[in-house]
């Protein structure tokens, strides 16, 4: 199985994306306001005493949320790791060439390049 960020031409499939745009909704503060009321509506409806299906309705709900987000977390976490690895390289590279006495153009291009990836991943 391929890396997220070398499955299409642009390292960006539809995905990936998804996964950027609902990594900006769910870092704000009107999210955060959602997932207070969602856990204060489970704590509710289990303090009420309302009826089962209730219950299995908000742990549902709090249950696919969770699901959605571990899957965001994880597709940053690899794009994350994907950019830091080829920063990694790219110094390795520049200092191998500089060791090695030759010319360090071609790495320090790599460095560039590699320069704020996780922005483009």
């Amino acid at each position: 199985m391929t890396h997220p960020a070398e499955r299409s031409r642009d390292g960006r499939g539809w995905f990936e994306r998804l996964a950027e745009a609902g990594s900006n909704v769910t870092s704000s503060a009107l999210f955060m306001g959602f997932c207070v009321a969602l856990v204060a509506a489970f704590v509710a409806v289990h303090l009420s005493g309302l009826g089962l299906t209730w219950q299995l309705f908000v742990g549902d709900v709090m249950t696919s949320v969770n699901l959605l987000l571990l899957a965001l977390l994880k597709n940053s976490e690899r794009r994350a790791e994907h950019a830091l690895q080829r920063k990694l390289d790219s110094i390795a590279g520049a200092l191998l060439e500089q060791r090695e006495g030759g010319g360090a153009q071609e790495s320090a291009g790599d460095l560039r390049k590699a320069i704020r990836m996780e922005e483009e991943l």
